[in-house]
């Protein structure tokens, strides 16, 4: 017997709340901060007007053709690889929702303006947007699911876990 199609609604309502949260921030980095600047400007964490042609923390500047590229099949990977998971698997849906809005969201960067709009600035790390911080929160998700499968399973009300072989003492 064939297996019923899955709806991909969950993916997309998270990968299109990461685009929208994505692009209206960068939007309103652009309309109010001028490259270079930032506000406030002595803070620890601030918003910072940066211009990424390259990859994460300046990797590849410069590379908008190949970046685009790697873009595009990196959001056929995620497209793949959801219709291949297992049914039940929320937080693997998750993981693929917020790679799915964040790649879209650089994607259109590049696509519309040949670079990245970064503004989140910690000081001590490299200048980075919502696409980037959910690509990554993503990614985490993916590995600790990856090499911890249990630790994300969903549990239903009545999946408990066995004791282990051998131990059915009682008390009293």
């Amino acid at each position: 017997m064939a297996r019923p199609a899955r709806k991909p609604i969950d993916v997309l309502l998270i990968g299109g709340a990461v685009l929208a949260a994505d692009q209206l921030t960068k939007a309103l980095v652009r309309a109010n901060l001028p490259p270079g600047a930032s506000f406030p400007p002595d803070w620890p964490v601030r918003l910072t007007h940066v211009t990424n042609t390259g990859a994460a923390f300046g990797l590849l500047t410069n590379q908008s053709v190949l970046l685009t590229f790697v873009a595009f099949f990196a959001i056929g990977l995620i497209i793949y690889y959801y219709r291949k998971a297992p049914d039940g698997a929320w937080p693997l849906r998750v993981a693929l929702g917020l790679q799915l809005g964040g790649a879209i969201g650089n994607l259109i960067d590049r696509l519309r303006q040949g670079y990245v709009t970064d503004f989140i600035d910690l000081r001590f790390w490299p200048v980075f947007n919502v696409a980037d911080s959910a690509i990554t929160v993503g990614a985490v998700l993916l590995a600790v699911g990856l090499l911890w499968p249990d630790l994300l399973k969903s549990r239903g009300s009545g999946d408990h876990a066995a004791a282990p072989a051998g131990d059915h003492r009682s008390e009293g």
